[in-house]
């Protein structure tokens, strides 16, 4: 896997869990990185940005003129059953999950075409691919964010950008804490993984780091599956 060297890397939401332990990663790795978000990351040497996703904008002050990756971790998780879930409740997924994403990357497409060589990594969801009970909001707009990948991927190849995404199943972060929040519910869902356990933001970020490497420089338009094997595997 490569240096980061000299690479400027945007990462919005890097204030905590992936978002966060992928600006820890890249700064080990010698990258000059930006964090977007409501918050600061408390990380030296990275420069803070304050930008709420939600918010009309259309320029993110402060950016380098170039940027050798885009990492955008801002997601959300509405998980009820379908009867309850309000219009508001799937706008607002879509608003955080997909149209956040689009106003941060029209806001840095310059950007990402000034660097000879460039990488987009948005987060998707196991979900999409796996029906999962409660999951019908976030899994169409992560679904949405998959079609968002391949298109971008298309349309901006020649441009030298590639676009991928990563779809975890549930991760330990601080925005899945509800969900393991006791022995019991972390036993169960360590147990519907094929390989047992849960992800953490750790690992996840160690598929970020390489899908932004140029281990990676022919992967483009691809949606990688970190989920211990539950969308593709049936242990007998």
């Amino acid at each position: 896997m490569g240096t980061f060297d000299g690479k400027n890397v945007l990462v919005v939401g890097g204030s905590s869990g992936i978002g966060k332990a992928t600006v820890l990663k890249l700064r080990e790795q010698g990258a000059e990185v930006y964090n977007v978000s409501r918050s600061s990351s408390r990380i030296q040497g990275v420069t803070d940005i304050w930008l709420d996703v939600l918010s009309d904008f259309s320029v993110i002050e402060g950016l380098p003129d170039r940027l050798d990756g885009l990492v955008y971790c801002p997601g959300s998780i509405h998980l009820k059953p379908f009867q309850s879930l309000k219009i508001d409740d799937f706008l607002r997924d879509f608003e955080i999950n997909v149209l956040g994403a689009v106003k941060v990357l029209k806001a840095c497409l310059r950007n990402l075409r000034a660097a000879e060589r460039s990488s987009v990594i948005l987060f998707s969801t196991v979900a999409v691919v796996q029906g999962m009970t409660f999951h019908s909001s976030v899994a169409a707009s992560k679904g949405a964010i998959e079609g968002l990948v391949k298109s971008l991927a298309a349309e901006w190849s020649r441009s030298g950008i590639r676009v991928n995404a990563i779809a975890p199943s549930l991760t330990d972060t601080p925005m899945a804490q509800n969900l393991l929040s006791t022995d019991e519910k972390r036993k169960a869902s360590e147990e519907r993984h094929p390989l047992k356990g849960i992800s953490t933001a750790e690992e996840l970020a160690g598929t970020v780091i390489y899908l932004l490497s140029d281990a990676a420089q022919r992967v483009t338009g691809q949606v990688m599956h970190v989920d211990g094997g539950m969308s593709s595997l049936r242990p007998l």
